[in-house]
């Protein structure tokens, strides 16, 4: 009797099922790509929002600034990135700058010239503490700010050229205003008259000497044209549209 096969008596080993998913490309970080790369050092310099050394850069964003001449070149002269020659620092260019409350409405103060505002996403980007201080303005009464309808949130800023509360009256110049009469309108063209002053011609009354004769002849009070509706009454044979007199009781 033969003895079994080594397959027969054997169990099968199952496959470990993989993870990976061929369809996707893996994840390899900053990429290989010159531009990709660029991307990536780029937005770690704006999130950081400081200005960095390069080797610090190169090295927290994982991008081969210090090796790569080519790559190097391009973030040098990327319209975002400023090169500080003197420090040698490197920092991201935001759309403003500012830093600080007054700067901030000066900004907005000169975007108005133009009947626009600013968008508070933009100014928090170019500057972390720009929301508390759009909030102190608002307040303040200097800028008018939208918000969205659903969750109330911050959304366009603009300047306000009608500031709130306005400045109080000193009580002199009050007391001056309340002391001011003004003369009836009869004795209106006689005041102006009197201070070389004329009245306008909307304000000026016509009087009814001045005022145009009406042309043509006067035509007599027209007869008004009675509907004769009671049949009953037609019957008997009056006449509704003739004007009837009682006479007086002796």
């Amino acid at each position: 009797m033969s003895a079994p096969g080594h397959g027969e008596g054997e169990q099968k080993k199952k496959r470990p099922k993989s993870s990976i998913v061929f369809s996707q490309p893996a994840d390899t970080g900053t990429g290989q790509n010159v531009n990709t790369q660029l991307v990536y050092a780029v937005k770690h310099l704006k999130d950081n929002g400081n200005p960095m050394r390069l080797q610090d850069l190169a090295i927290l964003s994982n991008v081969p600034l210090l090796n790569d001449a080519g790559l190097f070149d391009k973030f040098k002269n990327h319209d975002r990135v400023v090169h500080d020659e003197k420090t040698g620092l490197f920092s991201y260019r935001h759309d403003y700058d500012f830093r600080n409350k007054e700067t901030l409405l000066t900004e907005v103060q000169r975007h108005a010239k133009n009947g626009g505002g600013l968008s508070v996403r933009l100014l928090k980007e170019s500057w972390k503490e720009a929301p508390a201080a759009i909030e102190e303005l608002e307040k303040e009464g200097h800028v008018l700010v939208t918000r969205t309808m659903k969750d109330g949130q911050m959304k366009m800023v603009f300047y306000n050229e009608v500031p709130t509360p306005e400045p109080p009256v000193e009580d002199e110049f009050r007391s001056m205003w309340h002391s001011l009469h003004v003369p009836p309108e009869a004795d209106m063209l006689r005041v102006l008259r009197a201070e070389g002053l004329q009245a306008t011609q909307g304000e000026a009354p016509v009087s009814r000497a001045q005022q145009p004769k009406k042309k043509g002849k006067k035509s007599g009070p027209r007869q008004r044209q009675v509907k004769i509706t009671n049949t009953h009454l037609q019957m008997e044979g009056l006449d509704l549209s003739r004007d009837f007199v009682v006479p007086p009781k002796k």
